[in-house]
C-alpha cells in the first residue's frame, strides 16, 4: 500500500552526519529531488525560493569550512543550498499572472477575476516596500480594521514575509529529503554556517536569506547519532 511505502520512507529518514567517501550518488538522483522539491506546496504559489546545487571537489571544500567544518558537510556527495527570495516577489507575482492570462478564452469568468486580482492586486500590497515603512503602516492598520469585524490575516511588516517565504522553503527541503531517503540515500541539514560568507560564495544579492544546507550522500551507522527518539505524541498533539 502507498501509506505502508510513505511510512517506511520516513521511518527510514535519518540525519546522517558521516557519509561513504567511495560511494558515487549519480547527479540523476539530485535533479529528480530537486525537481521534487519544486512541486512543494508554498505560499500562493510565489516559489521564492532557489535551490543551488553544491557538487563540484572545489565548492565542497569550501562549503566544508563555510559549514563551520561539521561532520556532515566532510564526506557528502552533494550539498544543495535552500535560499530564500522575498526580494523576486515582483517577478514571481508576474510570472503568475501571465500563466492565468494564457489560460484565459474571452472574457474572463469570475475565478480568472479573482485570480488576476490576486496576483496583479494582493501580492503588491502583501509584499512591497518602501523607504519610510507606509505599506506596512497600510497593512497593519488594514489588518487592525478588518480584524475588529471578522477573521483576519495579521500581516504588517517585513518580518511576516520573511516567515512566510523561510516556511515555504523548508516544504521544499523537507520534500527533498524525503525524495533522497526514497532513493535509498541520506541526508543531513545543517543550520550550522556563516551565511554572511555563504551569500557571498553563491554572489545572492542583500534580501536573498539562507534557509539551510543540505548534504547528501550514503550514510554510515556512525553517521546516526544514536536511536531517534521524539516526545510522546499526547505532549504534543491536542484535540478540541
Amino acid at each position: 500500500m502507498l501509506s505502508e511505502k510513505f511510512e517506511e520512507i520516513v521511518q527510514r529518514r535519518r540525519s546522517n552526519r558521516r557519509f561513504d567517501p567511495n560511494f558515487i550518488v549519480a547527479d540523476e538522483i539530485i535533479k529528480k529531488s530537486l525537481q521534487r522539491a519544486i512541486l512543494s506546496p508554498n505560499s500562493s504559489n510565489m516559489q521564492l525560493w532557489e535551490f543551488y546545487w553544491i557538487k563540484s571537489e572545489e565548492a565542497k571544500q569550501r562549503f566544508h569550512a563555510l559549514c563551520l567544518g561539521q561532520s556532515a558537510a566532510k564526506d557528502t556527495q552533494h550539498l544543495v543550498v535552500f535560499v530564500t527570495r522575498k526580494d523576486l516577489w515582483a517577478s514571481r507575482a508576474k510570472w503568475n499572472l501571465e500563466r492565468i492570462k494564457e489560460g484565459i478564452k474571452g472574457e474572463p469568468n469570475k475565478m480568472e477575476k479573482r485570480g488576476l486580482d490576486y496576483y496583479g492586486k494582493l501580492m503588491p500590497l502583501l509584499y512591497r516596500q518602501d523607504p519610510f515603512g507606509l505599506f506596512t503602516l497600510v497593512r497593519k492598520c488594514l489588518c487592525l480594521w478588518m480584524g475588529l469585524r471578522k477573521p483576519f490575516m495579521r500581516f504588517g511588516g517585513e518580518a511576516d514575509q520573511r516567515v512566510m517565504a523561510h516556511k515555504s522553503c523548508a516544504l521544499a527541503a523537507q520534500t527533498f529529503m524525503l525524495s533522497i531517503a526514497a532513493e535509498g540515500l541520506e541526508s543531513c541539514p545543517m543550520e550550522g554556517f556563516d551565511a554572511v560568507r555563504v551569500k557571498k560564495e553563491l554572489g545572492l544579492p542583500k534580501g536573498a536569506e539562507i534557509n539551510m544546507i543540505i548534504s547528501v550522500g550514503k550514510g554510515t551507522e556512525e553517521g546516526v547519532w544514536g536511536k531517534r527518539f521524539r516526545l510522546p505524541y499526547e505532549e504534543v498533539v491536542f484535540t478540541r
